[in-house]
């Protein structure tokens, strides 16, 4: 099948397009208003952008219906406050990202999800403790992108990671990260998701020792010498 994807002339019961970009890594990301007001909140639109200054973008979609588009409160946040943190999601925090996930802005959400609020080194924000990996990030500047319609509205933050925070448990004796201790989660399309259980390793033919040893390789062999 095909479909134009300006008319969504698909024939299918819901629209597929987010489905076919997956599994996506999600920023659960915690703000802070400009007034003191701690904020947690899960974004699928998200990944790294360089390594060298480290940098991630996010992707925010206006909330709430056509007749009363507005802005997220995390977006808000950020661009009042200059300031963000990223937290990985591993699988067995896949419920307390679910609750944050509510359009609530009477409730504390680390609260809601009984999550501990952790100090940064760096940014204003807290750190969720019990997240194994975190970013604190600064914030760089925002790509406007309009629509349409109201809730097409896309505003792309870009932010450089200022500090880094790594659980010693999640480390392997070699130094490198575990994704099968963390199992990250990761968004499909719809209300599914998936997470780490597998990984296996695959060097590009031809890469010197010197390569691979920057991308965290340990083999030699004819290919690397």
């Amino acid at each position: 099948m095909h479909y134009d994807p300006e008319i969504n002339n698909h024939g299918l019961k819901a629209d597929p397009f987010k489905a076919c970009v997956g599994p996506r890594p999600i920023a659960w990301l915690s703000t802070v208003s400009k007034d003191g007001k701690d904020n947690l909140a899960p974004f699928s639109q998200f990944n790294n952008l360089s390594f060298n200054p480290p940098m991630v973008m996010i992707s925010f979609q206006h909330g709430g219906s056509e007749e009363d588009a507005h802005r997220k409160e995390t977006l808000n946040n950020i661009e009042d406050t200059g300031y963000f943190v990223y937290n990985i999601v591993p699988y067995e925090l896949k419920d307390q990202m679910n609750l944050t996930a509510l359009p609530r802005h009477d409730v504390d959400k680390f609260e809601l999800a009984g999550l501990t609020k952790a100090d940064c080194v760096k940014v204003p924000c807290k750190r969720v403790a019990e997240s194994p990996i975190q970013f604190e990030c600064e914030y760089v500047q925002t790509i406007h992108i309009p629509s349409k319609s109201n809730l097409g509205v896309i505003d792309m933050v870009i932010g450089k990671v200022i500090e880094v925070h790594i659980k010693d448990e999640v480390l392997t004796p070699e130094g490198r990260i575990d994704f099968l201790k963390i199992k990250p989660l990761g968004r499909l399309g719809y209300y599914d998701y998936t997470y780490v259980n597998e990984v296996f390793s695959m060097a590009v033919p031809g890469l010197t020792a010197k390569q691979m040893s920057t991308m965290g390789g340990d083999r030699t062999d004819k290919a690397s010498k």
